[in-house]
């Protein structure tokens, strides 16, 4: 009986490895598949703008940046920008922003993944503050103003007129339940 008892905990503790590093795997083949297949190239982090870039601004030049988002099916949130496109000079630094606002009735946690399109020309496009990769965490109906500043590079190529900056939000399960679960552990420990 005892045999039996140690090899199924061994067996236990082998797959819950196993599904951690299937969870730690999904990152980069999300990013893998993003890029290969759709062509997205992701970017994960807010960037400092190059000191050589900052000082070289291109006034004769706009390029159209257009924002886009959307949000996956397990989400219940609206998540839309707060303007559909804006002229931008390249080297200068502008900030714009998008507004998530939840609408079930519970709290929710999302993450949002950002991409830049077309893919070849992202290495132009910096993010100075950006809500990407953060936990967003939102009250049953409440909304948030989500800020990025940004700057296209002075050294984008000529033919290119336009970018997109497009974010994803997409749930985080675990956040969401520990969210909810210290919500509830408030109530009860407030109730008289």
């Amino acid at each position: 009986m005892k045999a039996d008892t140690q090899h199924s905990a061994r067996k236990l503790i082998c797959m819950a490895v196993a599904a951690f590093g299937f969870a730690f795997a999904l990152v980069p083949m999300y990013n893998i598949a993003c890029e290969k297949v759709f062509g997205i190239k992701l970017d994960n982090t807010a960037s400092d703008v190059p000191a050589s870039a900052a000082a070289a601004v291109d006034e004769n030049r706009t390029v159209q940046v257009f924002f886009d988002a959307s949000v996956n099916s397990k989400l219940p949130w609206r998540f839309t920008p707060d303007r559909a496109s804006m002229q931008v000079v390249p080297g200068r630094i502008y900030e714009t922003s998008y507004t998530a606002q939840n609408t079930a009735a519970f709290a929710t946690v999302g993450n949002a993944a950002p991409s830049i399109a077309p893919n070849q020309y992202s290495g132009f496009f910096s993010k100075t503050e950006c809500f990407c990769f953060t936990e967003q965490a939102l009250l049953a109906g409440e909304s948030k103003t989500l800020p990025v500043r940004f700057m296209v590079s002075p050294d984008l190529p000529a033919e290119t007129s336009a970018l997109t900056l497009s974010y994803t939000f997409f749930i985080n399960d675990d956040a969401t339940a520990k969210l909810n679960a210290d919500q509830a552990k408030t109530a009860v420990s407030a109730a008289p």
